[in-house]
């Protein structure tokens, strides 16, 4: 993605996180609203114990992960890869860009059983802004099992993002038909 085309990406973008909008639900004590979370995103160490299964077996756990918050999307979780059980891991070719973050690297990991294709990505080269998630890697809560604490993860609507829908978020998120300049 050339300067321009980044920059035109960036401009695509209705919300920022400075006003919330009024379909946006309103926070109870304790939860966060998405449309709080500023854009460009921020990334925010997270101490929570953060679990990652393929059937019974744990991928990943740690206690050092970042999450990543951005408008109108459930944050992700990016856990370091020395907490991920990389040899279950193969790197798909391809990827995409994310205007914010830098060219994603896709994962599929090896089961006990099968190998599932594209549950994972991480950022290799990113952007200079995001550097300090060089590595890291976040997984799709649709296709594992993905834990927050003891609340199992739910999955950000569509088929495309991978925010990390837990109790105390609240939306709506962007990922639904209509929601793509959100």
């Amino acid at each position: 993605m050339d300067e321009r085309d980044l920059a035109t990406a960036r401009r695509q973008w209705r919300f920022r996180g400075t006003d919330r909008p009024s379909f946006a639900a309103e926070p109870a004590a304790g939860q966060e609203s998405v449309w709080d979370y500023p854009r460009p995103p921020l990334i925010e160490p997270d101490g929570r114990l953060v679990r990652v299964q393929i059937g019974e077996t744990t991928l990943a756990e740690s206690q050092a992960t970042v999450r990543v918050l951005e408008t109108a999307s459930p944050p992700v979780f990016y856990i370091p890869p020395a907490d991920v059980d990389t040899d279950r891991l193969i790197l798909e070719g391809g990827g995409s860009v994310c205007e914010w973050k830098g060219t994603a690297s896709y994962w599929s990991v090896r089961g006990p059983e099968s190998v599932a294709k594209g549950v994972g990505w991480s950022y290799e080269s990113p952007f200079d802004a995001f550097e300090s998630i060089r590595g890291y890697l976040s997984f799709y809560p649709a296709r594992l099992a993905c834990y927050v604490g003891e609340h199992r993860v739910l999955p950000q609507p569509g088929g495309f993002y991978g925010g990390w829908v837990t109790p105390e978020i609240v939306g709506p998120f962007k990922g639904e038909p209509g929601t793509g300049g959100w």
